[in-house]
């Protein structure tokens, strides 16, 4: 897995699991995180918040992502998401601008 392209998010979480390659995953509560600051892009501070960085899990979370009881990750921030552009499939354009 690659990480996050340049400029683009990475994700900080909560908690973290490690995969059958031995890498480490998050888990529990997701944000997305710009590497080199020390906050999330909702605006949590990643230390007083107790968020691990995942510098190498680009954050590419989606509004309609669904999350499971199954899986590792419990909850995606909705502010992250949408400061993200996470809403792809839901833009408009406007069809008459003014002049």
């Amino acid at each position: 897995m690659t990480g996050p392209r340049r400029g683009g998010h990475a994700v900080a979480a909560s908690t973290q699991w490690i995969d059958d390659a031995g890498v480490r995953q998050p888990g529990g509560e997701v944000h997305a995180w710009r590497p080199g600051q020390n906050q999330t892009v909702c605006g949590l501070a990643l230390s007083r918040s107790s968020l691990r960085r995942f510098p190498h899990v680009p954050f590419d979370f989606t509004a309609t992502d669904v999350v499971g009881a199954g899986d590792d990750i419990g909850w995606i921030c909705p502010r992250c998401t949408a400061a993200t552009g996470g809403r792809r499939g839901r833009g408009w354009t406007r069809t008459a601008p003014r002049p």
